[in-house]
C-alpha cells in the first residue's frame, strides 16, 4: 500500500504507527519515562530560543526601551511559533520526512522548494552572530574585562566553538540524542543559574514590570526601529518562519513514523540508513489510537517544555538587563549588550558576579550556536539525501559521509563571515531573515496537512493559525526589507 502526497515526490509506504514503548525501549511512559525519553526536540529548540533573542535582541530592546510595548510582541511571538512548532511536527511525525524533504511535495516540486529552503536557512543563519557573541564573552572570561571594539580575538574564540561543535557531533552515536543530553544540561543550568540571580538581585518591582509588559497591549515605544522589533519577533522562542529547520529532529527521537525512517549517526554510532522516502500509517482503529498519543506527546513537548521554557528564558534575562541598567545609569548598545549585564552586575556586586554572568552568557550563546550550526548542516544533508539518487550510490546510503564534510566546509565560511559585521548585528539580519520564513512555509505546511491520512489531519482553526503566523512575522519582514532599501512603511 502507498499513500499519495503532493508532487514529484515518490508516494508514501504505509505501515502500522510504532508504539511509544516500542520507539523508547520502555514497559509504559509514566511521568519519569515522559521526561527521560520521549521529551527531546524541544530542548534542543529551547537550546537555540534561549540565546540570540532572548540573551541579546530582547534585552537590549527592554534596556533602551522598557517592556511596555514590547512585551506583548514577545508573548504574541511565543504563542504563534509554537503552534507552528506543532504543525510541522504533525507532518514529520505522520510520514518521517523532515520539513525541508516535504516542501520538495508542494507544487511545483522540489526542483524549486528544496534547494530554495536550504539556500533561505544558510542565509539566514550563515551570519554566525550567535557564534561571534559567544567570542565576546569567552574573551571577557579569559582576561577579565570586556573585549575592544574591532578586537580579533574574540571572533578567534568564536571559531573555536565552532569547532567544540563539530567535535560534540562527531563523537555522538546519535547526534539528535547527543544535542539533547547537551541542552538538557545547558538548559537547565541556565534557567537555575538566571532564576537564582535574579531573586537575588533584582527588585520586586522590576519583576512585575516584566511579567505586566508581556500582556499590557500598547503602542511600541517612540524610537524603536520595525527592524530592531522584528529581529525580537523573529528571535522570540526560536526563529518565526524558519523554525521548521528543528523540527527534523522528532524524526530522528523516533516520534511517529520517524522510527520507521532512521537518523542521522554520529561518528561513534554504527551505520545509519535513512529512507529516501517516507512512509505514513492507515487510517484504522489501532492506528487512529496511536496517533493521539503521538500527538500529546508532541502537545507536551511544545507547550509544557518549549513554550514555558522560551518565556521564562525571555523574562528572565530581560528583567536582569532593566536592573543592569538601572545600576549603570546607562543603555546597552549592539557592541556592548553581550557582556553589559556582566559588567554591570560585576560593578555592584563584584567580580565574582561578573564571572558568574559572563559564564552564564557564554552557554547561553554556545546552546545556541551548537543547534544552529548543526541544523544547517543537517538541513543540507537531508535536502541533499533526499533528492539525489547519485548522491546516495556516492556515499553508499550513510549519510555521514556528506554530514561532517559539509560541517567543515560550512565552520570555514561563518569563520569568515563573522569578520563583516558587529555581532548583534548579524543577529537582527538573521532574525529578519528569518521572519521572511513566515510569508511561505505556513501555506506550504497547510497543503501537506490537509493531504495526511485523516486522523493526523489539521482541523480548520489550526490553518487560522498558520495565516496569523503569516500576517504577524510577514508584516516585520516586509517592513524590514522596506527600511532596508529606504523608508519603512510603518515607524514607531
Amino acid at each position: 500500500m502507498t499513500h499519495p502526497l503532493g508532487v514529484s515526490r515518490p508516494d508514501l509506504e504505509v505501515t502500522d504507527l510504532p508504539t511509544p514503548e516500542e520507539v523508547f525501549k520502555v514497559p509504559r511512559i509514566g511521568k519519569v519515562e515522559l521526561f527521560k525519553f520521549a521529551v527531546g526536540p524541544s530542548l534542543i529548540a529551547l537550546g537555540i530560543s534561549i540565546g540570540s533573542g532572548e540573551w541579546l535582541l530582547g534585552p537590549l530592546s527592554v534596556g533602551q526601551y522598557g517592556f511596555v510595548g514590547v512585551g506583548w510582541v514577545i508573548l504574541v511571538s511565543a504563542v504563534l511559533q509554537t503552534f507552528y512548532n506543532v504543525e510541522c511536527a504533525r507532518y514529520v511525525t505522520a510520514t518521517g520526512e523532515t520539513p525541508v524533504v516535504g516542501w520538495g511535495r508542494v507544487p511545483p516540486g522540489w526542483k524549486l522548494w528544496v534547494p530554495l529552503s536550504v539556500f533561505i536557512v544558510i542565509f539566514a543563519f550563515i551570519a554566525g552572530g550567535w557564534a561571534a557573541s559567544a567570542g565576546q564573552g569567552v574573551y571577557a572570561l579569559v582576561h577579565g574585562d570586556i573585549p575592544p571594539a574591532g578586537a580579533e580575538e574574540p571572533r578567534l574564540w568564536a571559531i573555536a566553538l565552532l569547532v567544540l561543535v563539530f567535535l560534540i557531533t562527531a563523537a555522538a552515536r546519535r547526534v539528535s540524542r547527543a544535542l539533547e543530553l547537551a541542552n538538557w544540561i545547558m538548559v537547565g543550568s541556565i534557567l537555575v543559574a538566571l532564576l537564582l540571580i535574579d531573586l537575588f538581585v533584582v527588585p520586586w518591582e522590576l519583576w512585575w514590570e516584566g511579567i505586566r509588559g508581556f500582556f499590557t497591549p500598547a503602542a511600541p515605544p517612540a524610537g524603536i526601529t520595525a527592524t530592531q522589533l522584528g529581529g525580537l519577533a523573529g528571535f522570540t522562542a526560536l526563529a518565526s518562519g524558519l523554525n521548521w529547520y528543528v523540527m527534523g529532529h522528532y524524526r530522528d527521537k523516533g516520534y511517529g513514523m520517524g522510527h520507521r525512517a532512521g537518523y542521522i549517526a554520529g561518528l561513534r554510532g554504527g551505520r545509519q540508513e535513512i529512507l529516501a522516502s517516507g512512509v505514513t500509517f492507515p487510517d484504522d482503529e489501532r492506528n487512529r489510537g496511536l496517533w493521539r498519543r503521538w500527538y500529546r506527546l508532541i502537545m507536551v513537548d511544545m507547550w509544557g517544555v518549549f513554550f514555558v521554557g522560551a518565556m521564562l528564558g525571555m523574562l528572565l534575562p530581560t528583567i536582569l538587563m532593566a536592573h543592569a541598567v538601572n545600576l549603570s545609569g546607562q543603555q546597552p548598545t549592539r557592541a556592548t549588550v553581550p557582556t553589559f549585564v556582566a559588567a554591570a552586575l560585576g560593578d555592584e556586586y563584584g567580580q565574582a558576579m561578573f564571572v558568574l554572568a559572563l559564564i552564564l552568557g557564554v552557554l547561553i550563546l554556545f546552546s545556541t550556536q551548537l543547534g544552529i550550526f548543526e541544523a544547517m548542516v543537517r538541513v543540507t544533508t537531508d535536502a541533499a539525501h533526499a533528492t539525489s539518487p547519485r548522491l546516495r550510490r556516492l556515499i553508499e546510503g550513510d549519510p555521514r559521509r556528506f554530514y561532517y564534510p559539509f560541517m567543515i566546509v560550512l565552520l570555514i565560511v561563518i569563520a569568515v563571515v563573522i569578520h563583516l559585521s558587529l555581532p548583534v548585528a548579524l543577529v537582527e539580519w538573521s532574525a529578519n531573515m528569518s521572519n521572511l520564513g513566515a510569508l511561505i512555509y505556513p501555506f506550504m505546511l497547510m497543503y501537506l496537512n490537509s493531504k495526511l491520512p485523516k486522523p493526523a489531519r489539521a482541523r480548520w482553526w489550526h490553518h487560522v493559525i498558520l495565516v496569523l503566523n503569516f500576517l504577524f512575522f510577514g508584516f516585520f519582514f516586509v517592513n524590514f526589507i522596506a527600511d532596508f532599501v529606504g523608508e519603512p512603511l510603518v515607524t514607531f
